[in-house]
């Protein structure tokens, strides 16, 4: 049996770009503390076009609640009719698409980067994320790196996904598995 260390003195993401100049990450880190990650602001009109500004593209009746925490809005795209929960973090250190009629329940964690455990130097990873029409990510719940949501899945409370979830079906545990049909009733 072979054993090796970890040596994070060699830890090196040089070679990641967050896609935005210095300045613009800079106004951002205090636009975020001020606007999205504190609860004293409720008013989502004012945070999508704060957003906006930045870089994101984000669609119409988006609800976005306080203490919401975002990396970089110029990595993230919202569809229409999205409600964004209470400590919801979104970091997206790579792209984030989340579409039509999707529901982000509370302390969510969508989570586009990780280590490579199997390396020395403890490498960074990132992956996007896409959250397909209709998904619903539950409270406390999270979304690993490279993982999508097809259409209408669900994604119970507390539960993390680390592949694929199919359309239409409930995942719960962790990881998360399959549990059953999602039906929609009109």
């Amino acid at each position: 049996m072979i054993v090796r260390t970890t040596h994070l003195k060699k830890f090196n993401n040089k070679w990641y770009k967050p896609g935005a100049s210095k300045t613009t990450m800079f106004l951002w880190y205090y636009t975020n503390m001020f606007f999205f990650a504190s609860r004293w602001l409720p008013i989502s009109k004012l945070k999508i076009n704060l957003l906006r500004m930045f870089g994101a593209k984000v669609g119409h009746g988006v609800v976005i609640k306080p203490s919401v925490n975002i990396k970089y809005p110029w990595r993230l795209t919202i569809g229409n009719d999205v409600w964004i929960g209470e400590e919801v973090w979104i970091d997206n250190l790579d792209d984030v698409r989340i579409g039509d009629n999707v529901c982000i329940s509370q302390g969510a964690l969508l989570l586009c980067g990780n280590h490579n455990y199997k390396k020395s130097d403890f490498g960074l990873i990132t992956g996007k994320i896409i959250l397909e029409e209709g998904t619903w990510i539950g409270a406390k719940a999270v979304v690993c790196p490279g993982v999508k949501c097809n259409s209408h899945a669900l994604l119970t409370v507390g539960s993390i996904a680390t592949t694929d979830l199919e359309a239409y079906t409930i995942y719960q545990g962790n990881p998360a598995k399959p549990i059953r049909t999602r039906v929609i009733e009109s």
